[in-house]
Parts: structure tokens; C-alpha cells; sequence
């Protein structure tokens, strides 16, 4: 029977063969794993490494045997009282979950993931809806840049100044003679012959008419331009995005959002947060928070800073349309919006927010999701109860509206992964109505 052994290393944050066979064979597994750990976990955890369990049943590699339809066998059975050919021995200590005893048993084999590998699990079939101008992370277009110089290229990159350059210092390393030596030797020898023709003239003649043959020579051996001497203008090509994206994150911070809703809003923002740095790497993310005022604020200060006050939600609205039109034209940029509060609204506002929305925002974003954080005792998450809300009842009429316009509702943090997914998952978005 032959046996192959594979001996080759797994360098630190590199994959090899056998290790990517594995992720395949075992991908759903390990995205079950993954999902049910975030789930009960916290959400920031999916950006580092996970150790995941697997059965053992999932763990099996393939094998090369004997085939028992072709070539020449013996076996040798030795006789007993207990078997027969045939029988299936059981192994001794067993796996998995078993019955009560002293045997030793096997757990579940587990299995290391990096934090990239986390993420490209977590996220591979999530996505930006309608994103319309191109794919942001597969299709770029690229610019050449200038990058230095080259020894080799096109001639008509050549650097005349660098190659000069490298041609002088050259010239000099290697003591090639200079044309005003050899003219001020032809100038002596000129003069010399116009004066009287002493023997000693003629013999001082023929040494510098020596010197100049041996100068020359070393001239013609030195180029003045030798290949190495070359330079090519260098250029690499620079990636720039055919599609840009923005995503606002609008989140309620007013005095009616308790620590519990303010914690449930932030787990999901900082899942969107991740999955944007994951699968759009030239996305720009702008953070706004508002009370009864709204700013554009940081990433520490968005997740960490304490304020609060009263809440009129339409200030965001119109602080994201400010920063829209002052940064972020729509017929330039895909936009995108996720909005987390409680609801509490006044009415008139919510009225306001209706209007905001139907006549200028959403005729500029791709896609604009609304997260509303209820209490546990709710039962109807993903949709309106009774009457909900002042600010669910708005939103739900411009649901109705724009089809690029969704919203859902979240009660515990177990309901943070399965709304996200719900808001973004792979699947064609309708086309935008218009007005």
C-alpha cells in the first residue's frame, strides 16, 4: 500500500494546500460554528481569531486503499472462539457523547481560524444593495504613476537627465580622457612644430604624438554612453475605484435611549462597521449622532462618548443631507444609510422625517435601512405592533414608498445577526421609484 506523507510547514499566516481543502470540505460547518458563537457572543469578537469545534465525523481524510476488485491478496485469520470473518470490532475508548463508564473518550476536534479567514466566513454572501456604478473591490481602474526609475523599458521612457547622470559619474570612476586634454595636447604639438626643429623638439613631438594615440584609444574603450549607464522612467499603475460608496450611520443617543437600546445599537454598528472594512475596503463610513441636535462625530466618539439629551430624529436627516451635498454628490458616489433608534419621536417631527426622506434623501441613496430597538417584552420584532411607534408608523409609509427603503426591529442581541443579515443580504433590490 503506498503512503504519501506531506511534509511541507505552515508558515505563520499562510495557507497551504491541505489547510484550504480542509475550509472547503468543511465550510458550512465551520460558518454554523461561527455564527452560533457571535449569536451568544459579543459582536466585536468576530474580528479576531476563533477557535471552532468540529465533529469528528467532519474531520475525516481522504485515503488510498487497496482495490478489492482487481490484484493478487492473502490474508491470514487466525482462529478464535469469539469472531468470524466478517465481524465488526468495535474501537476501544470511542467518541463523542456516550453512555456511563471508565473509558476514555475523544472530543470533538478543533480547529483554529484566522481573523481573516473569520471574516471571509462571517461575510462572503452579505452585501451592499443596488450598488449600481460598479463592484468596489474586484473592478478598479488604474492610473500610471510616476515610481522612480528603471533599467529597463520603452525608449521613449528614457530619462536623459538620470541617464546623463549615471554616464558622468562613470566617465569619472573611470578616469576616461577628457576632450580638452586631447586638445591641449594637439595645440602643444602645434606649436612645437612651428618653432625651430631641434632634435630634442622632435623627440618631445613624437612622446606627446605616444600620449595622444594611448588617450584616444582610452577613449574609444570608455563609451561616452554605455548601456548601463541607461535609465528608464518607471511606472506603476495605481488603482483608482470606479465606484465609490458612503455609508452613514445615524444613531439616536437622546435621553429616551437607555444604556440597554444604546448597547443593542452600537452591536450593530460595529457589525456593519466590520463587514464594510471586510468587503468594501474604499468605502468612507460618516458617523452622525443625534439628540435633539445632530453632528458629524468620529469613530471613538460615535461608539463611546455619554451624551444625551432630548430627540428630534429629523436633525440627522438634515445633517447627513448637508454633508451630502457639501462632500458626497450623489451622481459620483453610491450612498448608503443605516439608522438605529428606540422610536420616540414627536409626531410633528415624524412627519417632518417623512417628508426629509420622500423629497430629498432617498432620491439620492442606493439603499437606506432602519433599525428600531424594542423592548424584550415585544413580540412582533420583525414587524409593527398594533400602532408601534410615532416614528415606526412614518417609516412604515415610506417603506411602502421606496423599495429601497427597509426597516426591522431588534429586542435582544440574538436578533442583532439575523436582522443584519436580513438588511443585507445577496439578492437584487427592485429599482427605485420615482416621485
Amino acid at each position: 500500500m503506498p503512503i504519501f506523507i506531506d511534509r511541507r510547514l505552515n508558515p505563520k499566516d499562510k495557507s497551504l494546500g491541505n489547510r484550504q481543502r480542509f475550509l472547503r470540505r468543511a465550510r458550512e460547518e465551520l460558518k454554523r460554528s461561527i455564527r452560533d458563537q457571535i449569536r451568544s457572543g459579543r459582536i466585536a469578537d468576530v474580528d479576531a481569531e476563533h477557535t471552532v469545534p468540529m465533529p469528528e465525523r467532519g474531520t475525516a481524510e481522504p485515503s488510498f486503499n487497496d482495490d478489492k476488485a482487481s490484484g493478487r491478496r492473502q490474508h491470514i485469520l487466525p482462529g478464535n472462539r469469539h469472531f468470524a470473518p466478517g465481524d465488526l470490532i468495535p474501537k476501544p475508548g470511542g467518541s463523542g457523547a456516550g453512555g456511563p463508564g471508565n473509558k476514555v473518550s475523544e472530543d470533538d476536534f478543533r480547529f483554529v481560524l484566522s481573523r481573516e479567514e473569520v471574516l471571509e466566513l462571517f461575510f462572503e454572501d452579505l452585501e451592499l444593495p443596488d450598488l449600481v456604478k460598479l463592484n468596489l473591490k474586484e473592478i478598479l481602474a488604474f492610473k500610471p504613476r510616476r515610481a522612480g526609475f528603471a533599467a529597463t523599458g520603452s525608449p521613449t521612457n528614457v530619462n536623459v537627465g538620470r541617464t546623463m547622470r549615471n554616464s558622468h559619474g562613470r566617465r569619472i570612476a573611470l578616469r576616461r580622457p577628457k576632450q580638452e586634454e586631447l586638445d591641449a595636447i594637439l595645440q602643444e604639438i602645434a606649436t612645437l612644430e612651428s618653432a625651430s626643429a631641434g632634435a630634442a623638439t622632435r623627440q618631445r613631438i613624437a612622446g606627446l604624438r605616444e600620449e595622444l594615440d594611448r588617450l584616444e584609444r582610452r577613449r574609444r574603450r570608455i563609451a561616452f554612453v554605455d548601456p548601463v549607464d541607461i535609465r528608464f522612467n518607471r511606472f506603476d499603475a495605481r488603482p483608482i475605484p470606479n465606484a465609490k460608496a458612503v455609508m452613514f450611520c445615524l444613531m439616536d443617543v437622546s435621553g429616551s435611549m437607555g444604556e440597554r437600546e444604546k448597547d443593542l445599537a452600537k452591536r450593530f454598528f460595529v457589525l456593519l462597521h466590520l463587514f464594510l472594512k471586510r468587503r468594501y475596503e474604499r468605502t468612507e463610513i460618516v458617523f452622525i449622532r443625534h439628540t435633539h441636535e445632530a453632528h458629524e462625530v468620529d469613530e471613538d466618539t460615535f461608539f463611546y462618548n455619554t451624551q444625551s439629551g432630548g430627540t428630534i430624529v429629523s436633525t440627522a436627516l438634515d445633517e447627513m443631507h448637508r454633508i451630502i451635498e457639501q462632500r458626497y454628490p450623489a451622481n459620483e458616489w453610491n450612498i448608503y444609510a443605516a439608522q438605529a433608534s428606540d422610536g420616540d419621536n414627536f409626531a410633528t417631527d415624524s412627519e417632518r422625517c417623512i417628508e426629509f426622506l420622500d423629497r430629498r434623501l432617498m432620491r439620492l441613496c442606493q439603499y437606506f435601512a432602519y433599525v428600531e430597538i424594542i423592548d424584550e417584552r415585544e413580540t412582533h420584532i420583525f414587524g409593527a405592533t398594533e400602532n408601534g411607534t410615532s416614528l415606526w408608523r412614518a417609516y412604515s409609509r415610506v417603506e411602502l414608498k421606496w423599495p429601497n427603503f427597509q426597516m426591522s426591529r431588534i429586542a435582544t442581541p440574538a436578533d442583532i445577526y439575523p436582522v443584519f443579515r436580513r438588511l443585507f443580504a445577496r439578492q437584487p433590490v427592485p429599482a427605485r421609484k420615482s416621485a
